[in-house]
């Protein structure tokens, strides 16, 4: 098989992984059931990948490269990451929201040691170099001044090389921080008091997602610099409701056969004809 259309045949069960994904989210919000689905269709989708890839001779460094950096690294944070939600949300004390903050924030804490034990190789990942690629992203080749990842020589040598782990890890532990970062917030949130606010939202949930999903990607809030989490987050406290998985409706939304502006599109009708009204008169 030619590199050309493992690539492509990596990039589209990559496409599916994450849809499959995305569906699994349809069936609660049960982190411990949504993590453990996630890591089946995972482990399958690695799988796949394994066997397009393990004994297949890369024709160009620039080829292997590409593939161990870039795109097998995509595959396997999502199961790291999935794993470690798993793992922390499995080992959750059945305690208060103080407790609960303490508990996530220590799971910050081993995140930040991790990244200053591979500090070195993270400056290398995060200024995007290059000089080490042809050592540490082939295959049966490394660099021993470097830190290799542990468990390094129980890797299957056809489909690892010393550093695409690390890389994993990378992606993987931004996702998790994130994810830490919403748990340490929903307890100081029930900490704290609820805020008062004289408004509610009386049109649909689906028609606010929208609204505010639209209103993100043209980066009208903090200038594009703010996570969508964040802005679901400040609506809902603002308006006093309760916006649910906004990732699932997102998808729902752009996966529409009628088109995914159907809430914004009656906006602009009803404006119109409202100044089109008063025009009139």
């Amino acid at each position: 098989m030619v590199t050309k259309t493992i690539f492509k045949r990596t990039s589209q069960l990559l496409e599916d992984l994450d849809v499959k994904i995305n569906e699994v989210y349809a069936d609660g919000n049960d982190m411990i059931k949504i993590s453990e689905k996630a890591l089946l269709i995972i482990d399958e989708s690695i799988r796949k990948v394994k066997l397009l890839v393990s004994n297949h001779h890369f024709d160009h460094i620039a080829e292997e490269v590409l593939f161990f950096k870039k795109l097998k690294p995509q595959f396997i944070s999502k199961f790291i990451y999935y794993s470690s939600v798993l793992d922390i949300e499995a080992h959750k004390p059945a305690a208060g929201n103080k407790t609960l903050k303490k508990y996530y924030e220590a799971e910050q804490e081993k995140l930040k040691n991790f990244y200053l034990e591979h500090s070195e190789f993270y400056s290398y990942y995060k200024r995007e170099a290059t000089y080490l690629d042809h050592k540490i992203f082939v295959r049966n080749s490394y660099d021993l001044k470097m830190k290799l990842s542990s468990g390094f020589y129980n890797y299957d040598p056809n489909f690892t090389t010393s550093h695409d782990h690390m890389i994993a890890r990378f992606i993987s532990n931004q996702q998790f921080d994130h994810y830490l970062k919403k748990q340490i917030d929903n307890s100081n949130d029930n900490i704290t008091a609820k805020i008062f606010s004289p408004l509610t939202w009386s049109g649909s949930k689906v028609g606010l997602i929208e609204l505010i999903y639209a209103l993100y990607q043209m980066r009208c809030f903090n200038g594009g610099n703010i996570e969508l989490s964040e802005v679901i987050k400040f609506v809902e406290k603002s308006l006093d409701c309760d916006l649910g998985n906004f990732h699932k409706t997102v998808f729902e939304i752009r996966n529409r056969k009628q088109g995914p502006t159907k809430f914004l599109q009656l906006v602009g009708d009803n404006l119109n004809q409202h100044f089109m009204t008063n025009e009139a008169d």
